[in-house]
């Protein structure tokens, strides 16, 4: 019985070693959201800023968004396996993994929304290419 739960520790600090790990490359994390200092300083703010803020806040959030929902899928997948059997645990299981995968979808889409209608509204001729580059 020890050696069991000495394995489920074990498993579980490695997995979640593993879900944390991308986030400890900050490859997708702006360095700073905010991308200027206010008035005074080196980098004072401008009008072109408040694109950029939009933008770093917009990935920011997609990004948290997505870890967490790898983090509920792992969850909800152990949740299943360790099921045994058990209607209810198995029900409870399905319901993460749906509920989870509705929210990211919905995440996921109004991004696309808001980058959609950003490039039609700020960029000239529709032409491809970020929308917060129009400074």
């Amino acid at each position: 019985m020890l050696f069991r739960s000495r394995a489920i520790r074990w498993t579980i600090v490695f997995l979640i070693l593993i879900a944390i790990s991308p986030s400890l490359t900050f490859a997708q994390i702006p360095e700073q959201i905010v991308p200027c200092t206010g008035a005074l300083g080196d980098n004072p703010c401008e009008l072109c800023d408040i694109a950029q803020l939009a933008q770093n806040l917009l990935n920011t959030g997609i990004y948290i968004a997505v870890f967490l929902s790898a983090i509920l899928f792992a969850y909800a997948g152990w949740e299943y396996m360790t099921a045994g059997g058990e209607s209810g645990k198995a029900s409870k299981a399905k319901e993460i993994f749906w509920n989870v995968g509705v929210g990211l979808l919905l995440i996921l889409a109004s991004w696309l929304i808001v980058d959609l209608i950003m490039k039609t509204l700020v960029k000239d001729g529709g032409s491809i290419g970020p929308w917060n580059a129009i400074c």
